[in-house]
């Protein structure tokens, strides 16, 4: 029910995005936008929680990974699709094509069928928002998990955030960082998503992070590398690929991991 109520109303939001005059009337673009990062983001809570409760934890990992797979590509497909449509249609014909793909969404959401809450559901604000918290932080290591999840990923993506500049100072071209890192390095994503998935169904998710995590770390030092070798196309292409691969795989035990330890009847906090 949440979902569907998030997804109408993230609709709803797309087409006001998408009838602003952002030249005349910024406010009402910043209030369209606001609208629909609210939608969206309240879209994903639900997506995770629904995830949480319909998958048995033996099935999170290869679930969370399908679940970044179909986020990915769908990333890809709105940013690059969404430009070419407003290269060739007005904004507001882009804005309501785009508004419409979420359709398909919601023909999924009502054919599919509400997940059992063995576990109870929340009857109050408060036991929505304070007994979430109250419970996980009466577990025995729960600093300890709250500090491992917050700094599995941090290398990584502090690493991710200077390679722009990184490209520069060697001199790559956008073409080709454009050509390498954004369109030959997708697949790899892709690909070391569904193999974290596989792999998890055979190692487990503890043992997944430890062996995905020292390769995301071998990964992130292939920059130190590229930066020895400077301005060289197959030495870029192998180590975003690598980066790429190894990410994937490390962002779907990460994501399998938190839903792991969700309580069930709080999912959505």
């Amino acid at each position: 029910g949440w979902m569907l109520l998030f997804q109408t109303a993230l609709i709803g939001s797309i087409f006001f995005l998408g009838a602003t005059e952002p030249g005349k009337n910024p406010l009402w673009v910043a209030l369209a936008a606001f609208f629909v990062t609210l939608f969206s983001a309240s879209q994903d809570i639900v997506i995770d929680a629904y995830r949480r409760e319909d998958l048995a934890d033996e099935e999170l990992g290869l679930g969370s990974s399908l679940y970044i797979t179909g986020y990915r590509v769908g990333m890809l497909l709105a940013a690059s699709g969404g430009l070419i449509l407003a290269d060739h249609l007005s904004f507001s014909a882009a804005y309501t094509i785009l508004a419409l793909c979420l359709l398909p969404g919601i023909v999924t959401t009502l054919l599919t069928p509400e997940p059992p809450t063995p576990f109870g559901v929340p009857a109050s604000l408060k036991e929505a928002i304070i007994e979430p918290f109250t419970e996980y932080f009466s577990r025995s290591n729960a600093v300890w998990i709250l500090a491992f999840i917050l700094l599995y990923k941090i290398g990584d993506t502090m690493a991710g955030a200077m390679t722009a500049p990184f490209y520069v100072d060697l001199n790559f071209s956008k073409t080709e960082v454009a050509t390498v890192v954004k369109l030959f390095g997708f697949p790899p994503i892709l690909i070391g998503t569904a193999i974290g998935g596989l792999l998890m169904l055979r190692l487990g998710i503890n043992r997944s992070l430890w062996i995905f995590g020292i390769l995301q770390a071998v990964s992130t030092a292939g920059f130190c590398l590229l930066a020895q070798i400077g301005h060289n196309l197959p030495a870029l292409a192998a180590v975003i690929a690598f980066e790429n691969l190894s990410a994937g795989m490390g962002t779907s035990a990460y994501a399998a991991f938190m839903a792991s330890i969700t309580n069930k009847k709080f999912t959505a906090t």
